[in-house]
């Protein structure tokens, strides 16, 4: 019998989950169970035995509820949430948006009033910060790394018989393809092999090597530089003064393509419009995402100097790259929006000011508990906790990254008994990252450090850390590490 001649079913079955359901609040439980099922169970799990799993409840913009009704402050968000939660300016907007636009959603074969407001004031924003870029484009995307793939793209193009790239130990830059191998991550990377071929990484920071480097190799191999102006996953690691400065001069005299990986870092994170232009960088692209959004929609923008975009996109080869999402009309309202809040409420001054007073607080935290906290570091409003190794890495040294993860992961969730929502580092570890929004208030960002001061009382060694955790914290998360 053909499958042409069976008759269709009358009905198609309802669907197990529906709007309604949700909106009506699917318990903790079945939200949990339903990801393991369907999406990233380990990670679940991971967070599960952790018990920091959530779901979490809104209740303010910077404030947190999980399931436990424990009241949470966020630092999260992994600094895509420049106004917090729901922020209502941006939900407002949003609300007149879905009303009264007209525009279509997903422009691709047409000019668009909202992508080009968004392209004119970002272009805007760097010109004031870097002059020279007065005339570059915009090519939107939906994330950071997309964005960094269209800038590896520009860079091929502009300098076609040059395959070679630089990047730098610690950088991380996504896990597509391309960006992943831009990511010197054997974690990451080994799986997935072969990657893009030709990628030169160089210590981060190391000006006199990277001067080194492009003199053995040739600068005429090199098409560019992949960098970001401070190691954001690598766990918030400022460059030496010298560095940006220097590569800058290196790149400008032999014609190197400079891609300023400004994801994180960017659109006031680290108190400065742009972090690698106020570090002394001279960027030829520049790549966003995160803070664009606003913690609504996913926007990634790759920016680059006329010329360039030119050679990768000029005439009938417009179309050379595309994205069929990228700068769709809801996205670029949301992120027109987001850059009108961050200048209207003037938070990039903000969170220098804040940032500093932050990090100040931290420091005296460090001091008074050297033995949980090995170093604190920030920069504006992205801030790295590194605590004290679990083990002396000579008792188990085969295991040693194994034995920092799970001290990130008992640092998390030490921080979450104590109140506060954090981040972990995808890429260094033993670092617990915060990213609060930009515009929290005064008194929940000092309550933020004093909540953070009684996660360290409660463990004055880091190796406590351990027996203070339930048996099924460890046994959960030991089964996990036996998949690897």
């Amino acid at each position: 019998m053909s499958p042409h001649d069976v008759s269709p079913p009358d009905t198609t079955p309802p669907l197990p989950v529906t709007s309604r359901d949700v909106f009506a609040s699917l318990s903790a439980s079945r939200v949990r169970r339903l990801e393991r099922d369907a999406g990233n169970g380990d990670l679940i799990r991971a967070l599960e035995a952790l018990e920091i799993a959530g779901p979490f409840t809104v209740t303010s913009p910077w404030e947190l509820t999980d399931e436990r009704g424990r009241h949470l402050i966020s630092a999260g968000g992994y600094a895509a949430l420049p106004f917090g939660e729901h922020y209502p300016p941006l939900v407002d907007f949003l609300r007149d948006y879905l009303q009264h636009n007209t525009a279509p959603g997903l422009p691709q074969q047409s000019a668009s009033t909202w992508r080009a407001a968004l392209e004119t004031n970002l272009v805007a924003l760097l010109a004031r910060q870097a002059p020279s870029h007065y005339d570059s484009q915009v090519f939107f995307s939906n994330s950071g790394a997309e964005a960094i793939e269209a800038a590896i793209k520009f860079v091929r193009a502009a300098r076609p018989g040059a395959k070679i790239l630089l990047n730098f130990r610690g950088a991380y830059h996504g896990k597509t393809a391309g960006a992943l191998s831009l990511t010197p991550n054997e974690e990451y990377q080994a799986p997935f092999r072969p990657l893009l071929g030709d990628i030169v990484t160089l210590p981060y920071g190391d000006a006199d090597a990277f001067v080194e480097t492009v003199a053995r190799l040739g600068p005429d191999k090199i098409g560019g530089v992949v960098l970001e102006p401070l190691l954001g996953e690598g766990g918030v690691v400022t460059p030496p003064p010298e560095f940006l400065p220097t590569v800058t001069t290196v790149c400008q005299k032999h014609g190197l393509i400079v891609v300023a990986d400004e994801v994180q870092s960017g659109l006031g994170r680290t108190g400065y419009w742009f972090a690698s232009v106020a570090g002394g960088l001279e960027p030829d692209i520049i790549t966003l995402a995160k803070p664009l959004g606003g913690g609504l929609v996913p926007v990634g923008a790759t920016i680059a100097r006329r010329n360039i975009v030119r050679r990768a996109l000029g005439g009938l080869y417009a179309k050379r790259h595309s994205n069929t999402f990228g700068g769709g009309s809801l996205a670029m309202a949301v992120g027109l929006k987001s850059l009108e809040i961050l200048v209207d409420e003037d938070l990039v001054n903000r969170a220098r000011t804040l940032g500093d007073h932050g990090l100040a607080r931290l420091k005296a935290i460090q001091q008074e508990h050297p033995d949980f906290l090995a170093e604190v570091r920030g920069a504006g409003m992205l801030f790295a906790l590194q605590l004290q190794p679990l083990l002396p890495d000579r008792i188990l040294p085969s295991q040693a990254e194994l034995v920092s993860q799970l001290g990130s992961g008992l640092g998390l969730r030490a921080l979450h008994r104590a109140g506060v929502h954090a981040c972990y580092t995808l890429n260094a570890s033993r670092i617990i990252r915060l990213t609060p929004a930009l515009n929290m208030p005064e008194h929940l960002f000092e309550t933020l450090f004093d909540r953070v001061e009684t996660a360290a009382r409660r463990y004055p060694h880091s190796w406590q850390l351990v027996p203070t955790a339930p048996p099924k914290t460890l046994f959960g998360l030991a089964r996990l590490a036996l998949k690897r």
